[in-house]
């Protein structure tokens, strides 16, 4: 207890505790984690788009991968990286990088914003998607770029796939120099 002075007692916690005995609450029963519990619902709807958005571009590549013509140079799609970057399986040399000639898109690996990030995944998967429906491919190489990766002009049986993604309104017109930003 606290001391008396001049008839003033300070304020001290234990006047505010309530004793541990004969306070007649029920004993605490731990939640049960089961289906009516919502954290679950919140844990499986969280693994479930981590899940998918892992798995998703993969299963669409391996869909691209069958169902996808090879070019008459025996070349095929096997993973589009970004909007206009794709990685080729050509008999003769294996796996390439390959950076796509005409356009530019917007960066998914590196973007300056959020709104690039997303123009970013749109375009990536709407160059999927190009190549899904094609029924031939064809690429025309050209050198390397400063990465290492080939150049290509990739040509399917609708048209250039330049002029389709830059009508489309997902890449920019692009001959090499200084980009412009996709920022908003």
């Amino acid at each position: 207890m606290a001391r008396r002075l001049n008839n003033i007692i300070p304020y001290s916690r234990d006047y505010r505790r309530p004793p541990r005995w004969g306070m007649a609450l029920p004993p605490r029963r731990p939640r049960r984690a089961g289906l009516s519990d919502p954290r679950h619902w919140l844990k499986l709807v969280i693994v479930t788009a981590g899940i998918g958005l892992v798995l998703l571009p993969g299963a669409a590549d391996m869909v691209n991968i069958a169902l996808s013509p090879a070019s008459p140079a025996g070349c095929k799609v096997t993973k589009v990286i970004d909007g206009d970057t794709i990685l080729l399986w050509c008999g003769t040399g294996g796996l390439e990088k390959v950076r796509l000639k005409g356009f530019d898109t917007p960066e998914v690996f590196s973007p300056s914003c959020p709104s690039e990030w997303a123009r970013g995944i749109a375009a990536t998967w709407h160059l999927r998607r190009i190549f899904f429906q094609a029924n031939t491919v064809s690429f025309a190489f050209a050198g390397t770029d400063r990465y290492g990766r080939k150049l290509a002009t990739a040509t399917t049986d609708t048209g250039q796939v330049a002029a389709r993604m830059i009508a489309d309104g997902f890449a920019r017109a692009y001959a090499g120099g200084a980009r412009e930003g996709w920022c908003l």
